[in-house]
């Protein structure tokens, strides 16, 4: 049977190739983006199948509604969930002189766009003998690795990681696994030039995507290999 996923935020680098490589499984993936067109243009370009594109603002709890209604109807259930929408890499920013504006908009997506998403799509999840999440996260977020610089974007990730362990105690006795993975540096619109290739750095995203049913939980991973929190 296969297996049916989301993806969000999957309109370009990371989330696209997330997308490919879980459709490339076998799974009946929803590439999901802030609008229908941008998600319609990527899937046809992959020309992958079991690509299906959908509209998802993980920000407008109605759209993260209206896909829950849709997996609902077309499946009965969700086996993967992949936070992967993220936004403001805040390079400009230092924590003393931060636009708490700025800091408030990438927690909106990075942090309680997954909370929401996760909600919104956990009964779906319950329903999967398989169910998956991973958030994708940063060794930004990483508390023992942390210091100064881009305030907004490594505070979301780190209250991204703490959700990603509170979800685990909480989702063990439904078996459903959660994890955070970072992807390392890529090479991406938001990563910039010079980082590792965009597969790379999802292909340890897939691999929490699909853990057998005795994978770890609560884990924070860069390529199959736990990050310190």
């Amino acid at each position: 049977m296969s297996r049916i996923a989301v993806v969000t935020g999957a309109n370009r680098g990371l989330g696209t190739e997330v997308a490919r490589q879980l459709a490339a499984l076998g799974h009946t993936v929803y590439l999901t983006a802030r609008t229908r067109s941008d998600a319609e243009t990527v899937v046809e370009q992959l020309g992958v199948p079991g690509l299906v594109a959908h509209q998802l603002d993980v920000t407008d709890p109605a759209s993260v509604d209206r896909l829950a209604t849709t997996v609902e109807s077309e499946h009965g259930r969700l086996d993967v969930l992949v936070n992967n929408a993220a936004i403001l890499y805040d390079t400009w920013q230092n924590a003393t002189t931060a636009d708490l504006g700025t800091v408030h908009e990438a927690l909106e997506t990075n942090l309680f766009g997954a909370w929401r998403t996760a909600l919104g799509l956990l009964p779906l999840l319950r329903r999967s003998r398989h169910g998956r999440i991973v958030n994708v996260s940063s060794e930004g977020g990483s508390l023992t690795n942390m210091g100064g610089g881009t305030p907004a974007y490594s505070t979301s990730k780190a209250a991204l990681n703490a959700l990603t362990r509170m979800l685990a105690a909480e989702l063990r006795g439904d078996r459903i696994l959660v994890n955070a993975v970072c992807p390392g540096w890529v090479a991406t619109d938001m990563g910039g030039p010079g980082g590792r290739p965009v597969t790379e750095g999802a292909a340890g995203i897939v691999w929490a995507a699909a853990l057998p049913d005795t994978g770890p939980t609560g884990g924070f991973f860069r390529d199959r290999r736990p990050v310190p929190w």
